[in-house]
C-alpha cells in the first residue's frame, strides 16, 4: 500500500466504470494514512471532511485552492461551504464507491491546510 507521502505524488487516474471499489479493509488502511478528521461512510462509497476556518474569506480562499485541485487531478469531490466551515467528500461516481483516486486527493487536499 502506498505511504502519504506517496499519495501526494500520485495522479488520479480516469475512470470509466471498469476499475473495482475498494474494499472496506483497503479504505480503512489506506486512510490511516490521511489526516484524522477524514471519515468513511459506514457503506465505503465516500470520504468526508469537515474543517473549520476563521471567517468566510478564508473558506473562499481555500474552495477557490480545492477546486484547482479537482480540476487538475479531473476528480471533483462534493463542497459544502459557509462562513467559518467546509465539509468535503470524496467518492468515485463511475464504481458507485471509493477508489485510490478519493484518497490521492484527500492527501492533496490535506496538503492544502
Amino acid at each position: 500500500m502506498a505511504k502519504f507521502s506517496d499519495l501526494t505524488q500520485q495522479k488520479c487516474l480516469p475512470c470509466k466504470g471498469d476499475m473495482p471499489t475498494l474494499t472496506p479493509e483497503q479504505s480503512k488502511e489506506l486512510n490511516k494514512q490521511l489526516h484524522l478528521d477524514w471519515q468513511i461512510s459506514d457503506d465505503n462509497t465516500s470520504i468526508t471532511r469537515a474543517i473549520t476556518f476563521k471567517g468566510f474569506t478564508k473558506v473562499v480562499l481555500f474552495v477557490n485552492a480545492l477546486s484547482w485541485l479537482a480540476e487538475k487531478e479531473q476528480h471533483h469531490p462534493d463542497v459544502n461551504f459557509g462562513y467559518g466551515y467546509c465539509t468535503i467528500t470524496f467518492t468515485t461516481h463511475a464504481i458507485n464507491g471509493l477508489s485510490v483516486n478519493d484518497f490521492i486527493c484527500a492527501a492533496k487536499v490535506d496538503g492544502l491546510l
